[in-house]
């Protein structure tokens, strides 16, 4: 089933120059409608690293309405859901769907407006565990009985949030799997020399075995058994080699951990935050991918990192293991064991072939399931859907 094009409002809390999945997510799912034709227009909040501007069109096309500005702390969820709700009144006949990436107070608001006004709505959890945490606060119970009541489609990234879902009482029909998706062209294989010429630019031995990390340096990331994972095989082979891909808060407390993890310093790389069109680059010259974090909703990082090719080391949690087979795709180990982790790199160290095989059924998966054209095509298809049914405005 397909319709439109679609007059699209999205509104996502945070937005791209912010790193995140969720904020990656929102901009290639606005730059991939606008290319099929359909109109996407962004809501989000404001402050750094945002520009400080109210309307721009970003770096992708996507046109953006940044609504608060200066606010912070908790005046900022409130400003930022009282903007929802009148921009939602005073637009109301620009749009023909309303699309919320992100829950928080902003929900709370857009729901009722669009309710009041008889507007299709669809919904995206954006995270394993939120589903609970919304339940446990007043506004969340609210969001939650709303979205059950008035039949609300709810994306969701994993079987285990559909388990939540589910536990809370939503209709099975309401739920929909929606995966983030990535450009397959974008995140490709390394071409002959790619690699060797981005290692040379960069100072990384031609020889080094490459493990890469990309996303926030925060501690819901379990970054600390990654480094001292990577430590235990560190110390038995030299040409090992982390790299750190991203910043965050506790950026300085895992540089002091690899300062002392007894591994010659050479062999760790905190890059920091980098360009977004480098990410790909990076990949490409790498050998392992390795996101050990305990909680993921929908990694986008590894989904790129598939895409290019590599074989990976992630934690047995749902978001992981809905993407990576053990053996098949890469190797799955406990976040929190040193030993598990460590012995998993050194396991695809020491096994080009293994490495070879598994980053090539990796991209096959990607491919075929998680392209940028097969996930806007079930957007369209929920969109179609949500768009046919009649709405009763607020009773």
């Amino acid at each position: 089933m397909k319709a439109g094009p679609f007059r699209i409002l999205l509104i996502s809390d945070s937005y791209p120059p912010v790193l995140g999945g969720s904020e990656i997510e929102a901009q290639r799912f606005a730059s991939a409608m606008i290319r099929r034709g359909h109109q996407v227009h962004v809501l989000c909040s404001g402050g750094p690293p945002m520009p400080p501007v109210r309307d721009w069109v970003d770096n992708v096309g996507v046109p953006v309405t940044i609504l608060t500005r200066n606010s912070t702390g908790a005046q900022k969820h409130y400003m930022f859901a009282a903007a929802v709700a009148t921009t939602l009144l005073r637009r109301r006949n620009q749009y023909d769907l309303v699309y919320f990436l992100m829950q928080g107070l902003h929900l709370l608001s857009g729901l009722a407006v669009t309710r009041l006004l008889g507007k299709p709505v669809a919904v995206k959890i954006s995270g394993s565990s939120l589903i609970p945490l919304m339940r446990a606060s007043r506004a969340g119970r609210i969001e939650l009985d709303w979205l059950r009541k008035w039949r609300v489609p709810v994306m969701l990234l994993n079987e285990g949030m559909k388990q939540e879902a589910l536990a809370d009482g939503f209709a099975a029909e309401d739920l929909v799997w929606m995966p983030n998706p990535v450009d397959v062209d974008e995140f490709r294989p390394a071409r002959e020399a790619e690699a060797a010429e981005w290692r040379s630019r960069h100072g990384i031995p031609a020889d080094a075995q490459v493990a890469v990390y990309v996303g926030r340096l925060s501690p819901e990331k379990g970054l600390a058994p990654l480094l001292g994972g990577f430590a235990i095989t560190a110390r038995s082979n030299p040409r090992a080699f982390l790299l750190i891909l991203g910043d965050g808060v506790i950026r300085a407390d895992l540089e002091a951990l690899a300062r002392n993890l007894n591994v010659d310093p050479g062999q760790f790389r905190f890059a920091g935050r980098v360009d977004v069109r480098e990410v790909p680059l990076w990949l490409r010259a790498s050998d392992v991918f390795a996101l050990t974090s305990p909680n993921e909703g929908f990694p986008c990082s590894l989904l790129e990192a598939m895409s290019v090719g590599l074989a990976s080391v992630v934690s047995d949690i749902p978001a992981n293991l809905q993407l990576v087979d053990e053996g098949i795709h890469g190797l799955t180990v406990p976040f929190d064991s040193e030993a598990a982790i460590g012995g998993a790199l050194a396991r695809l160290f020491r096994d080009p072939p293994l490495r070879q095989s598994m980053g090539k059924a990796a991209r096959k998966r990607v491919v075929e399931n998680y392209s940028t054209s097969s996930v806007m095509e079930r957007y369209e298809n929920l969109f179609a859907t949500v768009t046919s049914r009649t709405y009763p405005t607020a009773d």
